[in-house]
């Protein structure tokens, strides 16, 4: 079966009674969870939408947020994941340039969904869900509605599943589409290369279910995996270390470096012994974190690398099976999966030059939804040209350097963010750092750290300029210091490097 909703679907058959999902205090079968979906979807249908449309999932983490999406899928129908912190005219633009047929919301994101104004004569059904235990709300109606013994829809691999908007940060988002084949690929991947799921696993999902860990789901569903749900509204790191010791998961589904940061600055040493595997990836993690995690936690961690247009499978860094591989690295790609460092004319360097990081394979997307000029240019050559910067030893292992557009140019040499920001990280009162260029009338421009201090009071500035010297050439030395209570973050936790640049620039 081509449809990505099988990974439900034989689990269901295999481990019916087992749980699937668990959140405030409710528990969903496997038996019931596939129900559930089949209603879902048949629902949907017999609302008037139809194979290929679209269904928006504007929802925080929540049990009903897989019935939901794995409902779409059983009906033919294409999840279109969002971020339930986004802003109102963010939703606006992801909805009309989806086409939405429908959206499935949370009750207190009512009054921004009644602002849009979308509804009506824009023909979009919305369903609202009261998150948490049944309480006769939309959902719960329309799984009413729906027939338990709807069959799969019948798709083709290259069908659409799931339109992966990205964050936006340099214009408006684009929706890359995401096949049954690239989620299928994923998954294989996921479950040969990162974590193996077993049926007796608990995998706690703390990041939002709209992404990485969403994405990450589908092998835990497909190996009748326990799925507990973080229901702590914000994310509280010493709840967190506290529900892994009480609950003894073993595998947390996915993490941002951001997250590991917070939970390394956790007093106390809850037991989190049960742990034996934790992704983490969407963004650099500095390496003096990374030797921190491992001594704190073991090596039970995982980095992936990848992005939206390649969901989270380009390559890995298992610190379990590779304990000596480099912590600045990547890692190397997973099988099927090519990745090429190309120039400027896209041609390929030798090992051990910087370009850009290229990939191809059955998990790039197939082109970007209304987008034809976006997709001719990413996936020129037949190679998704993803815009960072990296190099690959003689060994296969990819080092990662920095975004293309983030490479700051000072007096002629090219200097990476990511290598200034490793050598401030390292010093003590530095808690969280991001670099970036300014504009600079002598030198084109001059390297700016933006930090938040883990001391009171920070440190002069001078002591961390004179500091980094110890690590990077002078050259590459940050010409101002700039302490900032917290770093701004997009709503998926990564630090967002224009922001902070924008802000710097705004108070000059």
């Amino acid at each position: 079966m081509a449809n990505i909703v099988h990974v439900l679907t034989t689990s269901a058959q295999r481990y019916p009674d087992r749980t699937a999902v668990r959140h405030a205090g409710r528990r969903t079968s496997y038996r019931e969870l596939r129900e559930q979906a089949a209603r879902f979807g048949s629902a949907l249908l017999r609302r008037g939408l139809e194979p290929g449309d679209r269904v928006a999932l504007f929802l925080p983490n929540c049990g009903q947020y897989l019935t939901a999406l794995f409902g779409a899928w059983y009906a033919g129908l294409v999840a279109v994941p969002m971020n339930a912190k986004l802003a109102g005219p963010e939703v606006a633009v992801i909805l009309g340039d989806s086409g939405a047929r429908a959206l499935v919301h949370g009750a207190p994101a009512a009054p921004l969904v009644a602002g849009l104004g979308l509804t009506g004569e824009a023909g979009l059904h919305t369903v609202q869900v009261d998150v948490g235990a049944p309480g006769g709300d939309d959902f719960d109606r329309l799984l009413a509605e729906g027939d338990p013994g709807l069959a799969p829809a019948e798709v083709a691999p290259d069908d659409l599943a799931w339109l992966f908007y990205t964050s936006g940060t340099t214009g408006r988002p684009k929706g890359a589409q995401l096949t049954h084949r690239n989620l299928t690929v994923m998954t294989w991947t996921l479950l040969a290369d990162v974590c193996a799921y077993t049926p007796d696993d608990i995998a706690l999902h703390i990041a939002p279910l709209s992404h990485g860990s969403g994405l990450y789901a589908l092998g835990a569903i497909a190996r009748g995996t326990d799925n507990l749900i973080y229901d702590g509204g914000g994310f509280d790191p010493a709840a967190v270390l506290d529900l892994i010791a009480r609950e003894r998961v073993t595998v947390l589904a996915f993490l941002v470096p951001t997250m590991i940061v917070r939970l390394l600055a956790v007093e106390g040493k809850p037991d989190t012994g049960s742990l034996r595997c934790a992704v983490y990836g969407g963004a650099p993690i500095h390496v003096e974190h990374s030797r921190a995690m491992i001594e704190r936690f073991g090596p039970v961690f995982v980095q992936i690398y990848g992005q939206g247009e390649s969901p989270m499978t380009v390559t890995y860094l298992n610190h379990a099976t590779a304990p000596d591989a480099p912590l600045d690295s990547a890692g190397v790609a997973h099988p099927g999966i090519e990745v090429s460092i190309l120039d400027a004319d896209d041609r390929p360097v030798p090992a051990g030059e910087e370009g850009e990081v290229c990939v191809r394979g059955d998990v790039v997307m197939r082109g970007y939804w209304n987008n034809p000029d976006a997709t001719a240019r990413a996936l020129r050559g037949g190679w998704l040209h993803t815009g960072d910067i990296g190099r690959i030893d003689e060994r296969g292992v990819l080092f990662l350097l920095d975004r293309s557009s983030d490479v700051i140019i000072s007096g002629g040499a090219n200097i990476y963010p990511r290598e200034v920001e490793e050598a401030l990280v390292q010093h003590p009162a530095v808690a969280e750092v991001v670099v970036f260029g300014v504009p600079d009338e002598t030198w084109g421009e001059n390297v700016v750290a933006a930090v938040v201090p883990a001391t009171t009071p920070p440190p002069p500035e001078g002591e961390l300029i004179s500091f980094s010297t110890t690590h990077i050439a002078s050259f590459k030395k940050p010409k101002k210091i700039i302490y900032l209570e917290a770093l701004p973050k997009s709503a998926y936790g990564k630090v967002l490097r224009r922001e902070a640049r924008r802000l710097v620039l705004a108070d000059d």
